[in-house]
């Protein structure tokens, strides 16, 4: 067994014995208020994911889904969840970069022509992701694992080919598997409210004389409520143009 230091952000340290402990764990140990509210913490400053592994002291500070750190960890690993639902309806798209934006997140993906009208089965196929409540896994590896990993995905390997040798973080969930720093939230069921809202060219990288691929933006909330008072100030400015 191990002797653990432990505490929330300004409060005392507690002393725990256990083998290995997770970020969760930690946090269940300290009775946090909000845990359900919890999609992330810092640990010792750094932001990391709730399953990640806590050293022999760790403070920790807790990341609430409504908050604005909140909220882009939630877009972006929303964004995952469409990448993955864009796959699995159209076999042979190519993925590259889907980072979360003001209010929302966007996903660039090499594929056939997409349009709003096929936005309703995209968003059904998330819910589906979203109901099965997978986790978001993290994994470790090396830059040459990557590139075999990502051998059949040019997108992703120019990308990893420009990375300084050392270890690369990979996210699945499911049979989903993106290149990404992270964090993530802890699984798709966290997902409570989204809406995939258009669709945009955009030349992957910012480059005219490269590919054009589509962009599928979309919004993501903490809840419903606020996500029809997103949609409805949408609509209220639409009108004033």
């Amino acid at each position: 067994m191990t002797n653990l230091s432990i505490n929330l952000k300004d409060q005392p340290q507690t002393e725990i014995e256990s083998e290995s402990l997770s970020a969760m764990e930690a946090l269940k140990h300290l009775k946090l208020k909000g845990l359900q509210r919890t999609v992330a913490v810092r640990v010792n400053g750094e932001l990391c994911d709730l399953s990640s592994p806590i050293a022999s002291q760790a403070e920790l500070e807790p990341i609430y889904l409504d908050s604005e750190e909140g909220l882009e960890i939630l877009r972006h690993s929303t964004s995952h969840v469409m990448a993955m639902a864009v796959q699995e309806l159209f076999p042979g798209v190519k993925v590259t970069i889907g980072p979360a934006i003001k209010d929302g997140f966007y996903y660039d993906i090499d594929m056939p022509p997409v349009s709003e009208d096929d936005f309703p089965r995209i968003e059904a196929e998330m819910k589906k992701i979203i109901k099965a409540k997978l986790p978001f896994e993290r994994k470790e590896v090396t830059k040459a694992e990557a590139l075999t990993f990502y051998k059949n995905e040019p997108y992703k390997t120019e990308l990893i080919s420009e990375l300084e040798e050392g270890s690369i973080s990979l996210y699945t969930q499911g049979d989903f598997t993106d290149l990404c720093l992270g964090p993530h939230i802890p699984s798709t069921g966290r997902i409570k409210a989204f809406r995939l809202m258009k669709v945009a060219g955009a030349y992957w990288r910012g480059d005219e004389k490269r590919k054009m691929l589509s962009r599928i933006y979309g919004v993501a909330f903490a809840d419903q409520k606020a996500l029809r008072n997103h949609l409805r100030k949408l609509e209220e400015a639409k009108k004033r143009d």
